[in-house]
C-alpha cells in the first residue's frame, strides 16, 4: 500500500502542494463538520498551547490510537514545524485514510488564521451548521 502512494507522489503531486490544506481552507470544512485537526504534537507541547478544537494525538500514540481518528471526514494534520505532520500523513495514508492532507505552515500558519474575527465567524457558522 505504501509503495503505491510513493509511486503516486510524484514531482507534480509535491510540487502543486495536492498533500497540504490551508488554515483558512480546513476552518471552511471544520465548520461544516467535514474536517478533523489532527494535532500530534507532544502533551508537553499541547501543555503550552492547548487546541480544544483539535483531536489530540500524539505522533508515537498514533498506531495504537488509530481508531479514534475519522475516515468520514478530512483530517489535517498539525505540528509545528511539518516533519511530524507529513510522517502522520503518511502513515495516515498507508493505513486505507485517503481524505489527509498536512496544515499548511504549521502551527504558525493556524495562528495566522485565529483571530479574533476570524474565530468568532467559525465558531457561529459551526454552531449553526451552516
Amino acid at each position: 500500500m505504501f509503495d503505491e502512494i510513493l509511486r503516486k507522489s510524484d514531482l507534480g503531486f509535491w510540487g502543486r502542494g495536492k498533500h497540504q490544506i490551508t488554515a483558512a481552507e480546513f476552518f471552511e470544512l471544520w465548520q461544516r463538520d467535514e474536517a478533523v485537526l489532527l494535532d500530534v504534537r507532544s502533551p508537553e507541547e499541547v501543555q503550552f498551547l492547548a487546541l480544544p478544537f483539535a483531536l489530540h494525538i500524539p505522533i508515537a500514540e498514533l498506531p495504537d490510537r488509530l481508531n479514534e481518528v475519522p475516515q468520514d471526514k478530512l483530517v489535517a494534520t498539525l505540528c509545528p514545524g511539518g516533519t511530524r505532520a507529513a510522517i502522520s500523513y503518511a502513515y495516515l495514508r498507508s493505513r486505507g485514510f485517503e481524505n489527509v492532507r498536512v496544515l499548511k505552515g504549521g502551527l504558525a500558519g493556524l495562528l495566522e488564521e485565529l483571530t479574533p474575527g476570524k474565530i468568532r465567524v467559525y465558531a457561529v457558522r459551526r454552531k449553526r451548521g451552516s
